[in-house]
């Protein structure tokens, strides 16, 4: 990375948006201008991912990273702001050790899940499932 330099990277889960914009610094990551320390168990370690294996792969992080996300619910802003910040590492440090490091743990840390919620039929109450259908 060049010294002084940001970068902006997005990344989406459901309705989900995260902005994170990551520069040179000494190693803060905050989520919502908080730090992601205060977060609940499981939600701490789904944002710790990306920081453990890009520690293990390039020593310490020595950047600053700002995550910004919106809408969705609460599972889905931490899966957006996850893959957020492994794509602005990944961008950051211009490392194909590290790029292959986190697909290779899991690829949803680097390729966002397009999946959606299917809308519903017209006259049902449901995406998929009919009325049943009684002849007598």
């Amino acid at each position: 990375m060049i010294s002084g330099e940001k970068f902006i990277v997005s990344g989406k889960r459901k309705r989900a948006v995260a902005r994170a914009v990551i520069k040179p610094g000494n190693g803060k990551i905050l989520i919502n201008r908080q730090p992601y320390e205060l977060l609940q168990g499981l939600r701490r370690l789904m944002i710790e991912e990306p920081l453990s294996i890009t520690r293990e792969k390039i020593g310490e992080i020595k950047f600053d990273i700002a995550v910004v996300v919106k809408g969705g619910g609460q599972e889905a802003q931490i899966e957006a702001a996850r893959l957020a910040i492994a794509k602005a590492l990944v961008k950051a440090t211009n490392s194909k050790e590290l790029k292959k490091a986190m697909s290779d743990y899991d690829k949803h840390l680097l390729v966002a899940d397009t999946r959606r919620k299917e809308p519903y039929k017209p006259g049902d109450s449901k995406a998929r499932s009919k009325r049943q259908k009684s002849y007598r």
